[in-house]
């Protein structure tokens, strides 16, 4: 696994605090595609547990899987005490049984592209449910957009992680949907958006740049000079887009 996606331990609690969580309306979405009952369910890369919490309900048990012990360490903090929790890379699981639900947040793009899917396939019961959402958090306002980019570019060309297939953002079907739609293991692919906006401080919007992998790789003092650049630019608040885009596929039976 890369540095990259092994860098948010060292940030563990502020990744908790300033990351946002994950509204009912995902629960409903994903269960609402299963059309059954989601008894088990095992979580790719959980974090902190932010998913982890929308899944752990009555009668549904989840296993949360995280490759960073400190990551792991605050999620233990925050979810229900029946949540099993594994210290593992999605690479090294060896789950004893199979799942209704296998699910990534914001978490499939750092797993290995060799073998994902018949892996994540082989997670799952027949006719199963495989669930990955996540996105971008963007300024909605277009000048304080610009003005941050311009204090960022002298350090940073972009702090977006690329499609990993390359698929162009103006294509209406996305990663990992595209994948899914090639894959024979899996059908029914669907893909949804849902749109959200959150009003942040200028202080709150450094810290939640300061959970970003792209900054997290740039020496401290460095990335603690961005941080000065791009807060002389901010208002006092500032309101993020956070729209959820959630792909959805099912394990051909």
């Amino acid at each position: 696994m890369s540095a990259r996606a092994l860098s948010f331990g060292s940030v563990a609690e502020a990744y908790e605090r300033f990351r946002p969580g994950y509204p009912p309306e995902l629960h409903d979405l994903v269960t609402g595609y299963a059309g059954r009952p989601i008894r088990t369910a095992l979580e790719i890369g959980a974090g902190t547990g932010k998913a982890t919490r929308l899944f752990a309900r009555p009668g549904t048990t989840v296993t949360a899987t995280e490759p960073d012990a400190a990551m792991l360490a605050e999620l233990r903090r925050h979810v229900p005490p029946g949540v099993r929790t594994v210290h593992s890379t999605f690479e090294d699981l060896r789950p004893a049984g199979s799942f209704d639900l296998v699910y990534a947040a914001a978490a499939l793009h750092w797993t290995a592209p060799d073998g994902r899917w018949p892996r994540i396939a082989a997670m799952l019961e027949a006719g199963g449910t495989f669930a990955s959402f996540g996105g971008p958090i963007r300024l909605a306002d277009p000048a304080v957009d610009a003005a941050v980019q311009a204090a960022r570019a002298p350090f940073l060309d972009t702090d977006e992680f690329p499609s990993p297939d390359g698929t162009p953002p103006e294509q209406e079907m996305q990663w990992p949907g595209t994948e899914l739609q090639r894959c024979d293991l899996f059908t029914d692919v669907r893909q949804s958006t849902i749109a959200r906006r959150v009003t942040v401080s200028a202080a709150g919007y450094i810290g939640h740049l300061s959970t970003i992998s792209a900054y997290l790789l740039l020496p401290p003092p460095v990335r603690d000079q961005l941080f000065r650049a791009i807060g002389a630019v901010l208002p006092p608040t500032v309101t993020l887009v956070t729209d959820i885009t959630a792909h959805l596929a099912r394990r051909v039976p």
